[in-house]
């Protein structure tokens, strides 16, 4: 199968990361399909696009929106799947869905976004853990891997890529490129490295 416009992909592992193994019991985290927190954004490539420009491959892995799996409830109460479901192994993803993907054990970002780790907040006058600035984890080539880089506080998007929480940054949201001291230090808290 392959679309015309749109990637086909499966999801990896379920549509929801909704359940924690803890030793050997299973615990619940949540049980609403509204959610977007506990949607699977994990997916692998069955076919690409017939017509458009792409360096994603089949069977590279990517990171999707959080609509692509999804389940939902309309005005009447009744369960529906997204527009992407085809049926429950296969689902169409348009490109703008597409948010890293990964080839050679190697996560890429797509052209417009980079992806930071951010930085924890030092100012003990300051309530917020983190600040507005970030490593470079990800790039499109815009600005280098492992600078430290400020940015837009409406151009951030949270998500958790092996085990670290990063945002997602539009590239032209990133304000300022700082000279990196050393003595930075990372905020990824320990919800996010649990798995």
């Amino acid at each position: 199968m392959q679309s015309v416009y749109n990637f086909v992909v499966t999801p990896v592992g379920q549509r929801y990361n909704n359940v924690k193994k803890i030793g050997d019991k299973e615990l619940i985290l949540n049980t609403e399909n509204f959610n977007h927190e506990y949607v699977n954004r994990l997916a692998k490539v069955i076919s690409t696009p017939k017509i458009g420009e792409t360096n994603v491959n089949v069977g590279d892995e990517v990171i999707v929106h959080h609509n692509v799996f999804r389940r939902w409830k309309n005005v009447r109460g009744i369960e529906k799947n997204s527009r992407n479901y085809i049926n429950e192994n296969t689902y169409l993803l348009q490109p703008d869905q597409l948010f890293l993907y990964k080839q050679n054990n190697i996560w890429q970002a797509p052209k417009g976004y980079c992806w930071l780790q951010p930085i924890k907040n030092k100012n003990k006058f300051n309530i917020n853990k983190e600040q507005l600035v970030g490593v470079v984890k990800y790039t499109d080539g815009t600005i280098d891997e492992n600078s430290l880089v400020g940015f837009h506080a409406s151009g951030q998007y949270e998500f958790i890529v092996d085990g670290q929480r990063l945002y997602r940054v539009l590239s032209n949201l990133i304000t300022i490129q700082y000279e990196y001291q050393g003595d930075e230090e990372t905020y990824n808290p320990s919800w996010a490295q649990s798995g």
